[in-house]
């Protein structure tokens, strides 16, 4: 399985960026794909991640109305529309899916543990 992200850069608090992924590979259809994201200094968190299954989503608080996820399960991509970005929005994201069978609702999957595979990260600077 590979993953190739793509959209990052640079922009001013207010602005807005859009990233898209792309998985290949897969071969049975996945359970959970989306975005995470570490910022200098800190740990890799969950941003927005979507259900293979039932479309279901998860947003951190920080992101909540301003961030949005879409997917396409028959091309197997996923994007994250990114509005009134903040500089506390700049880290590396990493597009990342699972492809194994979980009990585990989105949320927890949206997690370092809980993904199978990643993109090589995308830098997006928002800068004030």
């Amino acid at each position: 399985v590979q993953l190739q992200a793509s959209g990052g850069g640079s922009v001013q608090a207010g602005g807005s960026l859009r990233l898209s992924c792309a998985a290949s590979g897969i071969t049975s259809g996945y359970y959970a794909i989306g975005w995470l994201r570490q910022a200098p200094g800190k740990e890799r968190e969950g941003v927005s991640c979507a259900s293979g299954i039932d479309g279901s989503t998860y947003y951190a608080e920080s992101v909540k109305g301003r961030f949005t996820i879409s997917r396409d399960n028959a091309k197997n991509t996923v994007s994250l529309q990114m509005n009134n970005l903040k500089p506390e929005d700049t880290a590396v994201y990493y597009c990342a899916i699972r492809v194994r069978w979980s009990h585990l609702g989105v949320p927890d999957l949206c997690t370092v543990k809980g993904m199978h595979y990643w993109g090589k990260g995308t830098l997006v600077t928002v800068s004030s």
